[in-house]
């Protein structure tokens, strides 16, 4: 059956066979899988003796690595994998249980879910009729629906999986591997959050959550949860998680896995790891895995946390080596290392000085370009990548709480203080064009140029760095005109800055900048947001 082009695969029934064997074929020779596709579907170590306990997990595919991604020296001996969100079989089990189960035992690693409670626990049942030492144990760790009667199994798996997975093979029976595993179980908790959720191949997706909404507690196969909660930002979604998860731990250290869900970027997951280490139980993680893809819902723009009581013996299994790339490792949570600058680019601060006029203006120059930010991220998003605004407000923004320690009584020094602000702040480009703007003009000043002589010393210096000619589509056809026009006054500057950043709009082959790269029919029509922001700030000071 032929599905949407949206997704890189090639039909739904040949999903999950072709991803075991692009993973197997990667593997370095690691892993192995049983014959019997397509109805048994099983992933296997390739240096496994049955000298010791195996280890035996998996469920539907869709949750990648999980399962067959932890799979090898000190994890899994086997992941059996079904569709997409679907149970595998009881002969898939079978076959997992039988091929890599000797006199040691096995252990059945299930996540709580009926489909895989069933076909897990009769394959169960037929292996011990071979013979087979088999014990079975069932996560569920989510605490997402407190009136559940059976809470799902998610994320937390990983924890049983690698402490389980470590002792198995340092030799230890089958009663202690299932002992630590029933113990972890025990002490695990999991939620998650979403801001969307995910697509099943071969299905329409399904818009549940509506836009500046998030769904808290949602389960790993798209399941609805506890409830939808306004969303502002990965601060107050960490709180919201937290406040789940904070009355089901105790007082002692824990370890965190954040895990990410399917579609959220690294860079997210980073900032939800800073959250989460800030938050009011952060004193309380000692190690984290991840943040990592470990238990993900397919594409889901999500994230999940799990906690669990950190004990010597656990934070030792934890940190054992582990053949499987999926598994990131469980490292120590700890205060970022700080290092000075090298010698020659710890700035030199100038002295301080007060001028209530200078300060004023600069304010209303800062204040003007954080009120542009919207308007300037959308009209850069038509011709880069939307940050033209933020980037200028996020300047001034700094340039504002910088303003007690710059020198604002000595014009000659401002301009430099200001550029030096601007090149630590200001990201891009842009940052360093107006810090070398600024120095300029500084150096102009300190050679005895009055105030325009000097910034038009600045635009020079400028367009001799980046090469930017007036036609070419920058904020030069703006800033140009308008300082051949300011001594005239700031009225007659804000008309030539208008005038030249509406021409920018008939400009379609930019020359310069990141529009350079656009085509010509996207820019027609729309000012280049560089020069908008040197018209709009003209306008505002002259109004």
């Amino acid at each position: 059956m032929a599905i949407p082009a949206a997704q890189f695969i090639n039909t739904k029934e040949s999903l999950v066979t072709e991803a075991i064997d692009g993973l197997l074929r990667t593997g370095g020779g690691r892993l192995a899988r049983l014959d019997g596709y397509p109805h048994i579907r099983v992933v296997v170590r390739t240096d496994w003796d049955k000298s010791k306990v195996a280890l035996v997990s998996g469920g539907g595919s869709g949750h990648e690595p999980s399962h067959a991604g932890f799979v090898g020296q000190g994890m899994l001996t086997a992941a059996v994998c079904g569709d997409v969100f679907a149970s595998p079989s009881v002969d898939a089990v079978l076959a997992g249980i039988l091929a890599v189960t000797g006199r040691a035992g096995c252990l059945l690693i299930v996540k709580n879910y009926t489909g895989d409670r069933l076909n897990f626990g009769l394959a169960a049942e037929r292996a011990r009729a071979f013979g087979l030492k088999v014990s079975m144990v069932i996560v569920d760790d989510d605490v997402a629906l407190p009136d559940l009667p059976q809470a799902r199994g998610v994320a937390g798996t990983l924890f049983v999986h690698k402490i389980a997975g470590a002792l198995a093979e340092r030799g230890a029976d089958l009663d202690t591997v299932t002992a630590a595993a029933q113990r972890v179980i025990n002490g695990v908790v999991s939620i998650g959050m979403s801001l969307d959720t995910c697509t099943v191949p071969g299905s329409p997706k399904e818009h549940r959550i509506a836009p500046g909404k998030a769904e808290l507690g949602l389960g790993i196969h798209g399941e609805a949860g506890i409830e939808q909660v306004e969303f502002s930002s990965a601060r107050q979604a960490m709180e919201m998680v937290v406040d789940r998860l904070a009355p089901h731990i105790g007082a002692g250290p824990h370890v965190a896995l954040l895990n990410n869900l399917g579609s959220t970027t690294p860079l997210e997951m980073a900032v939800l790891a800073e959250e989460l280490v800030r938050s009011r139980i952060g004193r309380q993680i000692r190690s984290m895995v991840g943040p990592a893809p470990l238990m993900t819902s397919l594409d889901m723009q999500g994230f999940s946390v799990s906690l669990l009581p950190l004990s010597p013996e656990d934070e030792e299994a934890l940190a054992a080596p582990v053949a499987p790339h999926a598994w990131p490792g469980c490292l120590p949570v700890g205060n970022p290392a700080v290092l000075p600058l090298p010698d020659g680019l710890a700035p030199i601060q100038p002295l301080a000085s007060r001028d209530p006029a200078t300060q004023a203006f600069l304010t209303r120059c800062c204040d003007i370009l954080i009120g542009a930010e919207a308007a300037l991220n959308a009209l850069d998003a038509k011709s880069g990548d939307g940050d033209t605004g933020t980037t200028l407000a996020g300047a001034a923004r700094a340039l504002k709480g910088a303003m007690e320690r710059l020198p604002l009584a000595d014009l000659t020094q401002l301009y430099r203080a200001i550029g030096q602000e601007l090149s630590q702040t200001m990201g891009g480009s842009s940052g360093v064009l107006l810090a070398i703007f600024f120095a300029a003009a500084g150096d102009a000043s300190a050679s005895g140029q009055d105030a325009i002589g000097a910034l038009k010393a600045g635009l020079d210096r400028v367009q001799q760095v980046g090469g930017a000619r007036p036609g070419d589509r920058t904020m030069v056809d703006a800033l140009l005109p308008a300082l051949e026009a300011l001594p005239g006054g700031l009225a007659a500057a804000a008309r030539a800055a208008r005038e030249g950043a509406d021409a920018t709009a008939r400009i379609t082959r930019a020359k310069a900048g990141r529009a350079s790269y656009i085509a010509e029919a996207k820019l027609a029509g729309h000012n280049d947001p560089g020069a908008e922001a040197v018209a709009r700030l003209l306008e505002g000071l002259a109004g």
